[in-house]
């Protein structure tokens, strides 16, 4: 986050050594800590890339071009102008709600006072393009959200519904996952010696950070949420047949086991996907009337549930 709102905050291109003191002054100054500070400034880098962030690379000194520096460009990072329908605008007015989630932005605000501290200049206005995506109200969350950053390992009291006590974890956690609105932490349990995923509502006491930051590295090609998927009984997965208007339902096409037209519905195929029923009714719900569920029942009920409610509004 830090790395992101420096770039793209910056009216010039930044070297990388105020980079360092900004977004990764835990790293000392000596052999190890300036091989961990390029490891993580690489994978950073490479994890803002991933989604969609153009790092502009050019010259930070105006004496000397060897000096290189880094940035975002708004232009690459913003979207042009989007008209929607009154009823579409409806619809994301109620979607935008669950933008306005007060940990991350606690955590942008935090992020902007230590970089200003360092003396980077920012243009708050370039910043309009960064907001938080989605409610996390579990305490557990942001100190999770920090080890995850800093690849520190926590332990925390974790209640399973099966247990009348709960049992303390220690864990290296790797990321976080949300599904049908709660929050899972991905990791590796240092006591059981093996991938673990938590439930963030059944940590019921403090999380606690040890060690030093860059401790352990995620495996490469690491997928949380499919190992969420894979390892908790909370994530159902349905095969689904959903009928796709032609054209349309990328996202669906995408993933698909299988696409192939129906033939006594022109203008229409039949799509086969795989995975958790709340992701997949996201999906869903994304193409409106070019999409329709075939089978599960459960997914259609989970579908017409979640559109009611949204017809139904707030009560």
């Amino acid at each position: 986050m830090n790395l992101h709102i420096l770039l793209l905050g910056a009216k010039r291109f930044i070297g990388k050594d105020a980079i360092r003191e900004a977004c990764y002054a835990d790293h000392p100054r000596n052999a190890t800590g300036d091989e961990a500070f390029e490891r993580a400034f690489e994978r950073d880098k490479d994890a803002l890339r991933q989604i969609g962030a153009v790092i502009e690379v050019g010259s930070a000194d105006a004496f000397f071009d060897d000096e290189i520096g880094y940035r975002i460009p708004t232009e690459q990072t913003s979207l042009p102008e989007i008209r929607f329908e009154s009823d579409e605008a409806a619809v994301l007015g109620l979607a935008a709600q669950v933008w306005q989630q007060a940990t991350l932005a606690k955590a942008t605000g935090r992020a902007l006072a230590k970089l200003k501290g360092q003396g980077v200049e920012i243009d708050p206005s370039r910043l309009e393009v960064v907001a938080p995506a989605i409610t996390a109200d579990e305490p557990a969350f942001e100190p999770l959200w920090d080890a995850v950053g800093k690849r520190r390992q926590v332990s925390f009291p974790y209640q399973r519904a099966s247990e009348t006590e709960p049992t303390t974890r220690r864990v290296q956690p790797w990321g976080l996952a949300r599904s049908s609105g709660r929050w899972y932490v991905v990791g590796f349990d240092v006591d059981r010696g093996a991938e673990r995923v938590f439930r963030l509502s059944r940590i019921v006491g403090p999380v606690r950070a040890s060690g030093r930051s860059g401790a352990y590295d995620v495996p490469p090609g690491t997928d949380v949420r499919a190992v969420a998927r894979r390892l908790s009984p909370s994530f159902p997965s349905v095969r689904a047949e959903i009928r796709v208007r032609q054209g349309t339902g990328l996202g669906l096409r995408r993933r698909a086991e299988s696409v192939a037209p129906i033939e006594e519905r022109p203008g229409w195929d039949r799509v086969v996907v795989e995975g958790p029923v709340h992701e997949v009714s996201d999906d869903v719900l994304t193409y409106g009337a070019d999409v329709v569920v075939e089978a599960p029942e459960s997914l259609r009920d989970e579908v017409v549930s979640r559109l009611r409610a949204v017809a139904e509004g707030p009560r």
